[in-house]
């Protein structure tokens, strides 16, 4: 007998025939033997629906109460899985996060969860009882609901199954699990068996949509064992693990991209200490997200040029910030270009391995696609370049590295 959490995203909840495919799927997790706790999304296009109510009735809505509104559809579709397991003879009740509680910070809209009060659960669970738990929300030491962000829901089954200690955490969602690339634009993509916890936090930092970043985070900090599965088939999923056990470890696992990016170059910036902290500080104080930096080296003793990437939707508040802010940067001309986009090459076969980069940036250049910016983890090499190569770019890297399946 296992301890299974199983997770079902907003596609997987969306009406009330889907919610019954899920209520059977756990009915026979049920009939093998297992305990099983279930985390729930809201139904798909719910929560932009709740939010965009919060934006017509204030623009700037308190975000105590923003986060009511926003955590009702995990309410919701809790509710009625529980109901619908109800209806196939099982024992089943929903636990809301303040019920359990999910203890979290008071950040509303972007809590993070600190403890999971997991007693009560635990013991239900142990009495044959299915506990289905909204995803995506909590309670802050003030007694509020908070609310943990976007895709917040995997991290909520990720410490859920840490709490119980659980011995898998299954995420379904709308793909069979973690490809060597998007399938969309490279059938011959390959499903991995396994990945390792790492890979996939770089894969999801640089645009995988399969897990959320912070998920993934939680999972590698508390050595949960995610499994990524589909909701409408009974293919075997990926599972994300530690390292040492995926046995045969692939030089490169996979190939990511990511379309919201903007770049953005001062041009003639003083070359003296200090002037990058000026760039930086301010955007850092307004929340942008900065990720590739480049300064090129002084053109004439003076002055530089320094170029970086931020998300193509933050770029006009970065614009507007670094305007404001040019009588102290003092650079002559402020240049954007938002026609970019990011791929990245991942793999814990770099570590061992010499020329990846060089394989990368070659397969490019055969093709006449220009490296705009460059940064290198030790398992990941990222470029920006002209978002019309991308689907080009993507396809020929996945080529170069061998990851096409078999014919």
């Amino acid at each position: 007998m296992a301890l299974i959490v199983m997770k079902f995203g907003g596609t997987s909840m969306a009406g009330i025939e889907r919610i019954r495919g899920v209520a059977a799927r756990v009915q026979r997790e049920v009939a093998a033997g297992n305990q099983v706790a279930v985390v729930v999304s809201a139904m798909a296009g719910e929560t932009d629906r709740l939010v965009g109510f919060c934006r017509e009735a204030s623009p700037l809505a308190d975000p105590a109460e923003y986060d009511v509104v926003v955590a009702a559809g995990e309410q919701v579709t809790s509710g009625l899985l529980a109901i619908a397991l109800q209806s196939l003879g099982l024992k089943a009740r929903s636990w809301l996060g303040w019920q359990l509680p999910i203890h979290t910070s008071d950040a509303h809209g972007k809590a993070r969860i600190g403890t999971i009060d997991a007693d009560r659960l635990r013991a239900a669970m142990a009495g044959g009882e299915v506990a289905v738990i909204p995803g995506f929300q909590g309670l802050a030491d003030d007694g509020r609901v908070t609310t943990l962000g976007r895709g917040g829901s995997d991290t909520s089954a990720v410490a859920v199954a840490a709490a119980l200690k659980a011995d898998r955490c299954d995420i379904y969602t709308d793909v069979e699990g973690v490809f060597t690339t998007d399938p969309r634009i490279v059938p011959r993509a390959r499903k991995l068996a396994k990945i390792s916890y790492e890979e996939m936090l770089e894969l999801a930092s640089v645009g995988a949509k399969v897990l959320q970043t912070r998920s993934v985070e939680l999972a590698m900090k508390e050595k949960v064992r995610v499994q990524v599965l589909s909701s409408f088939s009974d293919a075997p999923g990926t599972m994300v693990v530690d390292e040492d056990e995926v046995l045969e470890q692939e030089l490169i696992a996979g190939v990511a991209y990511d379309r919201n990016e903007a770049k953005v170059t001062l041009v003639s910036v003083p070359d003296k200490p200090g002037v990058v902290a000026t760039i930086f500080g301010p955007l850092a104080d307004g929340n942008v997200n900065v990720d590739m930096i480049v300064q090129n080296i002084a053109k004439d003793g003076a002055t530089t040029d320094v170029t970086f990437t931020v998300p193509r939707t933050e770029l006009a508040r970065a614009k507007a910030i670094l305007e404001k802010a040019h009588d102290e940067i003092r650079y002559e001309r402020l240049v954007t270009d938002d026609s970019v986009a990011k791929i990245s090459v991942v793999g814990v076969g770099m570590r061992s391995h010499a020329g990846v980069a060089v394989t990368m940036f070659r397969a490019l250049a055969d093709r006449g696609i220009n490296i705009q910016a460059i940064t290198t983890s030790e398992i990941k090499v990222s470029v920006i370049i002209a978002e019309e190569y991308l689907e080009l770019a993507v396809r020929v890297l996945h080529t170069a590295y061998g990851l096409d399946a078999a014919a």
